[in-house]
């Protein structure tokens, strides 16, 4: 990017919530965006002094860039990493809803009452979670995970589409657990209209503020 892309804007809406994104920082920093599909195993930070894989072992990001939102150890897929402070921020306050899509591996297969249930909200930790979507979906062509998901030949398993409209810990796991239905597995496949796609585990994609469309 270069000076002559400076004040060239686009503006990202989401539930009635509009923030502008510039090409260029207030300091001339060329803002960038990144799209990480994030291995299992894999901690969403830079360093680590129990030496665990970081997700800079995988690119060297430039200085100032970090995840716009966060994955637990054990959860894969999509980040979003940046050094736009604004929509980092937005992105982080729970009060603007935005979109964030799993696809879950859990034991069994829920009826439609369970995943009316995940749709209504659950009370987890004395709080009730925000309405959500939930739909079971065919077996996506996920590459196999290292180390394999366990595999229990009496216990059938099943996909779900869950998408929700906030963030806390853990609380995917959480949620399939309180109906009944423990997650094996969970890959991040959305963040707004940012899709996973076709990137690898490990793999990295530079994005352009163009990416981000208008959502109304």
């Amino acid at each position: 990017m270069n000076s002559t892309n400076n004040w060239r804007k686009s503006f990202l809406t989401r539930r009635g919530k509009t923030i502008q994104l510039n090409k260029i920082e207030s300091d001339n920093t060329p803002l960038r965006y990144f799209l990480f599909n994030k291995p299992y195993g894999v901690l969403c930070q830079f360093t680590d002094k129990e030496g665990r894989k970081i997700i800079g072992d995988y690119y060297s990001f430039p200085p100032e860039v970090y995840p716009a939102g966060r994955l637990d150890l054990d959860s894969e897929g999509l980040l979003l990493l940046t050094n736009d402070k604004e929509l980092t921020h937005f992105l982080l306050n729970p009060k603007n809803k935005h979109e964030r899509e799993y696809y879950v591996q859990v034991e069994g297969v829920p009826d439609i009452s369970a995943l009316k249930r995940l749709e209504n909200g659950l009370i987890i930790e004395n709080k009730k979670t925000l309405a959500a979507k939930a739909k079971i979906i065919n077996n996506p062509n996920f590459p196999q995970r290292m180390p394999p998901v366990r595999f229990r030949k009496t216990i059938p398993t099943s996909w779900l589409s869950l998408t929700l409209i906030e963030g806390r810990n853990r609380q995917v796991r959480k949620m399939t657990a309180a109906i009944g239905y423990p997650t094996l597995r969970l890959v991040r496949v959305r963040i707004l209209n940012l899709l996973l796609d076709d990137l690898k585990p490990g793999e990295v994609k530079e994005i352009f503020i163009e990416n981000f469309h208008l959502h109304k």
